[in-house]
């Protein structure tokens, strides 16, 4: 990344993360928008309104999140629990090369008969667990980390995960919604910023009985002491001073609101990173996927017409495939072998 040390520069603020560092506090951050990625990964369903505003929560998350991993590496965020929206799944793909836009994904997977239509997102995942997955590519392993749902939101439980398993300070403002602008449409949108404790800053200092969060997971209090606390405590209620209007107006550049929360901690601002609506599915995946079954497998999956159908939960693609061409036994399947 290049760092900008001019404040007063205007970038596109729509469907766009900023990565920003704070030199005076040892600390790194981001500030994300997104508009029409938004909107593109919800119109692949048709979601109530408490199902759209919890994938929106972890659609914003994850494009905050994800702008770290490296090129061509694949973030996934995964809510899991018992209630009735049962899942939760985003996928954060980095660029194919630098300067070209990282690409996001979203679904969700809920009970429609127990779902509380006027209940607080959040209260509908249940107990369960927040994963976040990286997937570095072909012959790596791929490295994952799990926590217990906490906090109340699935932002405090995104700040409960990197506390407890990366043992790194870590806050987010986030604020989404449908909103209106005069002449056009109604649309969703959502902001948000992240600040995280840089890593050689932030040794673990948890007391032995454990974190003094919910059920004894770690917070930042638990990790940080001294000036590094001090200077994460006053970042936090800097933090805490941002407007909604500031988070998703049109009227406020990232850069704009970088200054004005944090022009006291001697901010550096790099490169933009753009992001679009994207899925990785086709039917040769379908294909590959399908190679493990066998002729009497996929009999089972055939439709009375003959045909397998299959339907990407991501972006709801349909595909229609001869049952005779998939599975290890099929005409040609070990060709060349």
């Amino acid at each position: 990344m290049t760092p900008h040390t001019n404040l007063g520069q205007k970038i596109a603020w729509d469907d766009t993360v900023l990565p920003f560092q704070l030199d005076l506090s040892d600390i790194r951050g981001r500030v994300a928008r997104l508009d029409g990625v938004l909107d593109q990964v919800l119109a692949q369903h048709d979601y109530p309104p408490v199902v759209e505003a919890a994938v929106a929560e972890a659609t914003m998350l994850t494009a905050l999140i994800g702008q770290t991993i490296k090129l061509r590496w694949k973030l996934s965020l995964q809510v899991r629990g018992d209630g009735p929206l049962r899942l939760i799944a985003t996928d954060y793909y980095g660029p194919t090369e630098d300067g070209a836009p990282a690409r996001i994904r979203a679904y969700a997977s809920y009970d429609a008969e127990r779902l509380q239509l006027d209940a607080a997102p959040f209260g509908q995942i249940g107990k369960g667990y927040f994963a976040i997955l990286i997937d570095q590519g072909n012959d790596m392993t791929p490295y994952q980390g799990i926590t217990p749902l906490a906090g109340g939101s699935l932002s405090a439980c995104a700040e409960t995960y990197f506390a407890q398993s990366e043992q790194l300070p870590t806050k987010f403002a986030l604020t989404f919604g449908r909103s209106t602008e005069p002449g056009e449409k109604e649309s969703w949108r959502a902001g948000g910023v992240m600040l995280q404790h840089m890593p050689k800053a932030s040794p673990l200092m948890a007391k032995p009985e454990g974190g003094s969060g919910e059920e004894g997971l770690l917070e930042a209090g638990d990790i940080l002491d001294g000036d590094a606390g001090e200077n994460w405590n006053r970042a936090g209620i800097l933090l805490d001073t941002v407007e909604e209007l500031e988070l998703i107006g049109p009227s406020i550049s990232p850069t704009d609101l970088i200054y004005r929360l944090f022009h006291e901690e001697k901010p550096v601002v790099f490169d933009p990173q753009s992001i679009k609506f994207g899925c990785t599915c086709s039917e040769d995946r379908v294909r590959q996927s399908m190679s493990i079954y066998s002729a009497r497998d996929l009999e089972h999956m055939t439709k009375e017409d003959g045909t397998l159908t299959a339907d990407c939960q991501f972006c709801g693609a349909h595909y229609v495939m001869d049952p005779k061409t998939l599975g290890f036994e099929a005409e040609g399947a070990n060709d060349g072998q």
